[in-house]
């Protein structure tokens, strides 16, 4: 039978789960310290203890190359979603600081959380159980020890790693798409001929007049491999993801066109790291760069890389091109652009046409807006709440089924499984209709709001007298968004729909009157 249904900080658990979670975690820096903390050791150190201890029904969660300060791991989660639904009746570790290194967190984790649910917590190295309370008396001393552990071994890496980057070697990881690693010494890199060919063209193509987007588009018609492609049909891991591995899009150019590396030199601290606990990375000033020269050979010669540098300062954006062409497969959307100069002086006539109407027509504007908006509202409304209504009789339908459900199987009307799948479809069902509900609910709650919102866009006409010339400050106040449509021939003349979509009241249209 699936797991009684707890009330607990106004959250809804279940527990009384079945499964027996053997959890593994290994970190980067923990492979520094040898195999006695591999993931292969633990997982035979998990299942001897469950089968030696009578744990059935085991299942393994594991966290390969993931920090104990960080409790966004991928199968942490699913142990704490399988948790949440009432699968987990034991999780066993082999010792604290395979559950975590923030003496906080795994405090919360293991004395709250898991208690709340009725998991049983067992850290086998430590003699933790949670079902033996004298066992548990030393356990926040060890989980504060086992910070200060992570803490101070975060500290020796970056000491380890100043000191390389000080010396002239590679911090990263994995060297530059065009080089690879020299396989008679690790710390060289030497020249991928098959990759470079691709980065020597992007540069060169560049030096023709090519815009970036262009470039890509070009790769990825003649189906030149990208690098994250390159890298996947070699069988090379990587940590970069992409939806479309095959498509070029605008920052992998953008990146190679960066690259110092490719003109044969190393550059050390670009980034730094936060915190020990977040890894988090964030840009360095350049003043704070290490640069050491000529520690490759270069793919781009020197003239030819700062030639493209001098060019990418130069050249300024005149255009804006349909990111969803860009970014997405090719049939979602179509390579149409509007001239940065066209859009500026259609959003500055635009915008003076508006506040000139409405400090002049300021009542029959508002009339107008509201009138326009009421009748929106009162339709919008009135099918809302009928929507809301027929919801909220099904979501009071589904408690009373699962209450009656619950009746038949105490009184053996109903089997246990039978009752295991009747009350899961209807809870998810009335999951489903939760969300829903308060979905509706806050759409109906914004749609009275039109009054409130319309002053606030008058308060923002006025506080602009007049408008001469666009600013970062008039489009922040003014524009929500901006829709370019597709060119289009109209009499033989190309014609072009732009939406603007005003803060606080959309798009407005302005019926004809006399300007001043």
């Amino acid at each position: 039978m699936i797991g009684q249904t707890a009330i607990k900080n106004n959250k809804k658990y279940n527990y009384g789960g079945d499964v027996t979670a053997l959890y593994a975690r290994l970190s980067k820096d923990d492979d520094l310290v040898g195999d006695s903390n591999s993931i292969v050791h633990q997982k035979e150190i998990l299942a001897k203890y469950a089968k030696e201890h009578g744990f059935v029904n085991c299942e393994f969660y594991v966290d390969d190359g993931y920090s104990g300060t960080n409790f966004n791991r991928p199968d942490f989660q699913r142990l704490m979603a399988d948790a949440e639904e009432g699968k987990i009746s034991t999780v066993i570790v082999k010792d604290m600081s395979r559950f975590g290194r923030d003496y906080i967190m795994v405090g919360y984790y293991t004395e709250i959380y898991f208690s709340n649910l009725d998991i049983r917590f067992i850290a086998i190295n430590d003699n933790v159980d949670s079902s033996i309370q004298t066992e548990n008396d030393l356990t926040p001393f060890k989980n504060v020890f086992n910070e200060w552990y992570a803490k101070d071994t975060s500290k020796k890496i970056r000491a380890v790693f100043k000191a390389k980057g000080n010396s002239g070697k590679h911090l990263s990881t994995n060297p530059p798409f065009g080089y690879k690693k020299d396989p008679n010494d690790k710390d060289k890199w030497i020249i991928d001929d098959e990759a470079a060919a691709t980065v020597r063209r992007i540069f060169q193509m560049y030096v023709d007049g090519y815009r970036i987007s262009e470039i890509g588009h070009k790769l990825t018609e003649e189906k030149v491999e990208t690098p994250i492609l390159y890298y996947m049909n070699r069988g090379i891991k990587t940590n970069a993801r992409s939806e479309y591995p095959e498509i070029w899009d605008s920052m992998s150019i953008k990146y190679i066109l960066s690259q110092t590396a490719y003109a044969g030199h190393t550059v050390n601290f670009q980034t730094a790291v936060k915190s020990y606990k977040t890894k988090k990375q964030v840009n360095l000033p350049r003043n704070q760069w290490v640069i050491f020269r000529n520690t490759q050979e270069a793919i781009i010669d020197e003239k030819t890389f700062e030639t493209v540098q001098q060019m990418r300062r130069n050249r300024k954006m005149d255009n804006f091109s349909c990111a969803t062409y860009r970014k997405k497969k090719k049939g979602l959307c179509s390579c149409h652009r509007i001239l940065v100069s066209d859009l500026e002086t259609i959003v500055k006539e635009d915008l003076q046409k508006v506040c000139e109407y409405v400090f002049l027509h300021e009542k029959e504007f508002t009339d107008e807006y509201l009138s326009g908006s009421k009748r929106e509202t009162v339709k919008f409304q009135s099918k809302t709440k009928t929507e809301l209504k027929r919801l909220s009789e099904r979501q009071e339908e589904i408690g009373r089924i699962i209450r009656k459900l619950y009746e038949d199987n105490v009184n053996g009307r109903i089997t246990d499984e039978r009752f295991d799948f009747l009350a899961k479809s209807y809870e998810s069902e009335g999951v489903d209709l939760k969300t829903r509900i308060q979905e509706l609910q806050i759409a109906l709650s914004a749609s009275v709001q039109d009054e409130e919102r319309l002053s606030k866009f008058l308060k923002v006409v006025k506080s602009y007298t007049k408008i001469e010339e666009l600013t970062p400050e008039i489009l922040n106040s003014f524009i929500e968004k901006i829709y370019i449509g597709e060119t289009e021939k109209y009499d033989g003349r190309k014609m072009q729909e732009v939406e603007i979509i005003y803060k606080f009241v959309g798009a407005i249209n302005l019926p004809q009157y006399n300007s001043h």
